[in-house]
């Protein structure tokens, strides 16, 4: 039995590694040069879930008063306008304070600011924070708050919290979109599909105020998730598990197509790490599934470039018309008690 080599991976191990660091920091925001304003115009700052303030853009942290249009006119004393670039100008400054100062509506301002620029890896995650929190709001806003959404990374342990945030604020809605588009795999399907899978059989009355199922948190509407060709290795298996256990239909693009599981104990003397496929995976009826071709969604639906550099979803608009007709044909409100029965006997 042999399978395409879709999970190989290879770590060097010991090497001579650079001791100058050359990494840039990032302010958070779309910048655009603007010789005659004198400086840098914020086009854009990102946005991140007001819950989180200690993961917003150093522009849009408290008592850092930027908006878009502002002019960045110095960073620590040095014009902007000086360096064709102004990431140069943060150059190793990550996580490290720096002073900027700024024009609004033309006017320089009195006061400096004082921000800590963002690492590459954390302006990255902030960017992508952005995206899945319009996501959120747009279905909640299209929706009327009747479908929740939220959005998994990836499949690895840090990755419990995403379920947990997203998943527990919406398992009372009628419908729940959960986004497995650009997820990058790990090995957490099955917990997950089995906090999908719980269903509602008992419920609990007290005297007063609303009752609640005796299966804490078993979601009672509709499902769907969102799959596209970065749902790579478990976002794959995940989705495909959604699909077979009945929970709902896959709406995008076909998925990666990497099946095959694999170790990380093949470690090198030099302390490096190869490795190479190893498990396959089938389902019941002895097919192989998943690799080499990926995982089809039932509702086919693509994202055009230009549409989608505009702002549009088209995954995520036929993925909330779904549910709200599937909430329309199949309302599943939670069943209200019945008439106390008479003890007095």
């Amino acid at each position: 039995m042999s399978f395409p080599p879709c999970h190989t991976n290879i770590y060097a191990g010991d090497g001579r590694e650079g001791t100058e660091g050359a990494n840039f920091g990032y302010l958070g925001a779309r910048l655009s040069r603007d010789q005659t304003a004198g400086g840098y115009r914020v086009e854009h700052i990102y946005r991140n879930d007001p819950d989180y303030p200690n993961r917003l853009s150093p522009l849009a942290q408290p008592g850092i008063d930027f908006q878009v249009g502002d002019i960045i006119t110095s960073v620590n004393g040095t014009p902007t306008l000086s360096v064709e670039n102004l990431n140069s100008m943060l150059l190793n400054k990550a996580n490290r304070r720096v002073w900027i100062q700024r024009k609004r509506d033309g006017q320089p301002d009195t006061k400096s600011y004082i921000v800590r620029p963002l690492s590459y890896t954390d302006f990255r995650s902030l960017k992508l924070s952005e995206w899945e929190y319009t996501r959120r709001l747009e279905t909640e806003e299209k929706s009327e708050s009747r479908i929740g959404y939220f959005h998994m990374r990836a499949m690895g342990s840090r990755n419990f919290a995403e379920f947990v945030k997203g998943f527990y604020p919406a398992f009372n809605r009628q419908g729940l979109i959960i986004d497995m588009r650009q997820n990058y795999g790990g090995n957490i399907d099955s917990w997950i599909l089995s906090r999908l899978m719980r269903k509602a059989w008992m419920y609990w009355q007290a005297r007063t105020g609303e009752p609640y199922p005796n299966m804490q948190f078993a979601f009672n509407g509709h499902m769907a998730v969102l799959i596209d060709p970065y749902t790579i290795s478990d976002g794959e298996a995940f989705s495909e598990g959604f699909r077979r256990l009945g929970l709902g239909p896959l709406i995008g693009t076909k998925t990666w197509g990497g099946g095959i599981w694999l170790r990380s104990n093949n470690y090198l003397v030099d302390g490096g790490l190869a490795r190479s496929p190893e498990f396959g995976v089938f389902s019941p009826e002895r097919t192989w599934i998943i690799e080499g071709t990926g995982v089809a969604p039932d509702i086919m639906v693509d994202n055009p470039p230009h549409a989608t550099f505009k702002g549009q979803d088209a995954q995520l608009d036929a993925a909330i018309d779904y549910l709200k007709k599937k909430i329309a044909e199949d309302p599943r409100p939670r069943p209200n008690a019945p008439a106390y029965p008479d003890k007095s006997k």
